[in-house]
């Protein structure tokens, strides 16, 4: 396993600044978020995306791939009764996929909870529906560039669709596509019934990627999450690939945030 950690968490810094100080701190990539590259991430371009992949190989930093897509603009829906809508959402999955590659990422991180929201008139099975077909369309044009989407379920309180990584798997099992996968988030899993090693286990077939971080919004190891147990269950599945730190609370400041999270994960590791 290796360590990577996300851009935003260095809110308004330079991108050379946060590929030094990320590579100061020890970290192997960084996860981009689309909105802090350009107002309207619509306008991102392929040498845009070369760019960031040269200035982050400068610091010797691979960059992992985007979470954070349907941020802006505000109005893409996968979920949506509106076809038009989904369809615009498609087409920027899609034009994200070719980003990704270009910066030379391989995941996209599929969160975004207020772009997937279930109105109450809808009925449950229709949206999966038509979520399934949206992610379809872009895991298609994903998989054309060796680009997986990572399906993340998220916690009650920030969406009301896809909250267990099993409702999630099922939809990724519908999709039926080999570029969509399912992406775990310690925050998110804390909202489970079900232990965080429990649901790593059980998700072993599916699970391309993690999220390190807490339910107070911090970093891992900087609230009440112990980490040992999870590290042992990425260890018992042999999980691969990063473990790569999301917060949402950045007061402490990036520079703290980055160094504990790393220092933490990597004592738990015992490297």
């Amino acid at each position: 396993m290796r360590f990577a950690i996300c851009n935003e968490t260095y809110p308004n810094w330079p991108f050379e600044k946060v590929c030094e100080d990320a590579a100061a701190a020890g970290y192997h990539a960084l996860e981009l978020a689309p909105f802090t590259l350009k107002d309207d991430p619509r306008n991102l371009t392929e040498a845009d995306a070369l760019r960031l992949s040269q200035v982050a190989s400068s610091f010797g930093l691979e960059i992992l791939g985007l979470h954070w897509l349907l941020t802006k603009p505000t109005w893409f829906h996968i979920t949506t009764p509106d076809a038009q809508q989904r369809k615009e959402t498609a087409h920027f999955g899609k034009h994200l996929a070719r980003i990704c590659a270009m910066t030379g990422g391989r995941i996209m991180v599929w969160g975004s909870p207020k772009a997937r929201n279930l109105l109450p008139e809808w009925k449950y099975e229709d949206a999966f529906d038509r979520a399934v077909e949206t992610v379809r369309e872009v895991a298609e044009e994903a998989g054309k560039y060796g680009v997986v989407i990572a399906m993340e379920p998220l916690g009650r309180k920030e969406t009301n669709f896809l909250n267990t990584a099993e409702e999630t798997i099922r939809l990724c099992q519908a999709v039926d596509h080999p570029s969509c996968k399912l992406h775990l988030d310690v925050k998110a899993m804390s909202d489970e019934s079900k232990s965080i090693p429990d649901i790593i286990r059980d998700s072993k077939d599916w699970f391309v990627h993690f999220h390190a971080n807490d339910p107070n919004l911090l970093g891992p190891g900087m609230g009440e999450v112990k980490f040992e147990p999870i590290i042992a269950a990425l260890r018992e599945v042999d999980y691969q690939g990063y473990l790569s730190v999301e917060v949402f609370n950045y007061e402490p400041g990036p520079q703290h945030i980055a160094r504990e999270s790393i220092r933490y994960m990597k004592e738990v590791m015992g490297l």
